[in-house]
């Protein structure tokens, strides 16, 4: 007994249905909350991105189906296709859906901001000790380091005692550590 092709119309229908339903609820997690951005921060270093293209992955096998769900449900209703024929074309389209997602995740996931910091910039500003420093000693500070505020490594370069939160000047830049001294008022 042979299934009816009304049948696997539907069929195809509930899969581009769903399937979309799931699509668009997909994007719109990618789209605010970074759904499947792959992004590390270290607090006091560099942003490193992951631009490697998926093809496996969940938001392409969503488009998949959708791919398939439509172009079958068309290829039965709109252009009356054998069922044989209609699912290798079903699938091709799933493919070409899966394939361009994939792409054009990959093309967003580039464009994500690697940001380098150029602890240079921040010689001769006013920072803050975050942290108590004595003479000669290591601590951290609290500085403007390309328009951004960051809390970097910093060492005293003076005999005198810095507090916390007391004001005080990058005077150079070694080997990524800031150099400071306390702040004449």
């Amino acid at each position: 007994m042979a299934i009816p092709v009304e049948h696997f119309g539907m069929i195809y229908y509930y899969i581009a249905m769903f399937a979309t339903i799931l699509f668009v609820i997909k994007l719109v997690l990618f789209a605010t909350v970074g759904g499947d951005a792959e992004v590390s921060a270290d607090f006091n270093s560099e942003i490193d991105t992951d631009c490697s293209f998926n093809f496996i992955s969940i938001q392409s096998v969503i488009a998949f189906f959708m791919g398939f769900g439509w172009m079958g449900y068309a290829g039965l209703k709109q252009f009356s296709l054998s069922q044989l024929i209609t699912f290798g074309v079903a699938f091709v389209v799933g493919i070409i859906f899966m394939f361009v997602t994939a792409y054009l995740m990959f093309l967003v996931k580039k464009l994500e901001k690697k940001v380098k910091k150029d602890k240079t910039t921040a010689v001769g500003q006013v920072a803050k000790a975050y942290t108590k420093f004595g003479p000669q000693s290591t601590g951290q500070v609290e500085v403007e380091i390309n328009g951004q505020l960051s809390v970097v490594e910093a060492k005293n370069d003076s005999d005198e005692e810095i507090n916390a939160f007391e004001l005080v000047k990058v005077t150079k830049v070694v080997d990524e550590i800031l150099y400071i001294q306390k702040e004449n008022k």
